[in-house]
């Protein structure tokens, strides 16, 4: 008979096994760490499957923590300044359901840095395209790769078929979000980013318009030989017509021809 789940060792991404030496939950140096609520469904939870392979390791309520906590009750940004401290005393994350969060006793997890995520946009196949609604490992990806370990996002998300769209669906923020220097620019960027794609979407339902107005032949602009547009005024053509000669007569009414 062949081992059970529970038997096997999980291997990391370069072969090696977490046991025997190696620290569950150290990726490329930086400790993870996860409060697991198991309310998600353990086929789809990026955490639990992310503990399986020794990438992430479950705590409980009173276990201490002074690393960089992910979570609701987060007051500032995650920025690049958290950086240090998340080298020193690692990360976690939260895992639990978005659709049970009042079930979580957030006061209860009151040790460590508590941090917000600034805006990102979920792939994982549960909230695909949803703003927000990151996945555990995608949480723990983009804070890493925030702070300056991208290395250490990648290894987390090539775990997941779907994790290189992660990067190049979020690259413009992530990029923006890891150059800030603190929280207050990291939000700052967040909200300039936010306008320019709603201004960006404006204009081009704006140019949408213009173009619809054209949509049938008798709407289309008229131009001349030379490739000008010819602008109907109040049903008068507004290039000048040579007016022509009127015929002289002679006093019994013929034409003059001269």
């Amino acid at each position: 008979m062949g081992k059970s789940g529970r038997q096997k060792q999980a291997l990391r991404p370069n072969g090696s096994k977490f046991g025997g030496g190696k620290e569950e939950g150290l990726v490329n140096g930086v400790r993870v760490r996860m409060w697991d609520f198991e309310q998600c469904d353990p086929k789809r939870c990026t955490g639990q499957r992310l503990a399986r392979r020794g990438l992430i390791k479950a705590m409980n309520l009173k276990q201490p923590f002074k690393g960089i906590v992910l979570s609701p009750n987060g007051t500032k940004s995650v920025s690049p300044a958290d950086g240090m401290i998340m080298a020193k005393d690692g990360l976690s994350v939260i895992d639990c359901s978005w659709a049970r969060l009042d079930e979580i006793p957030f006061k209860q997890m009151k040790s460590g840095e508590h941090r917000l995520l600034p805006f990102l946009v979920a792939v994982n196949p549960v909230n695909y395209g949803k703003p927000s609604k990151l996945s555990c490992a995608e949480a723990a990806a983009a804070c890493l790769a925030i702070c300056g370990r991208r290395d250490a996002a990648e290894t987390v998300m090539a775990e997941f078929g779907w994790g290189e769209e992660f990067f190049k669906i979020n690259a413009e923020l992530l990029d923006l979000y890891s150059e800030c220097v603190d929280s207050a620019d990291v939000v700052e960027k967040q909200n300039w980013w936010l306008k320019k794609v709603e201004k960006e979407a404006e204009d081009r339902k704006l140019g949408n318009c213009m173009y619809e107005e054209y949509d049938s032949e008798e709407d289309e602009p008229k131009m001349d030989k030379f490739g000008n547009y010819i602008i109907d005024g109040d049903g008068e053509e507004e290039e000048e017509e040579e007016e022509e000669e009127e015929p002289k007569l002679d006093k019994f009414g013929n034409s003059i021809v001269d």
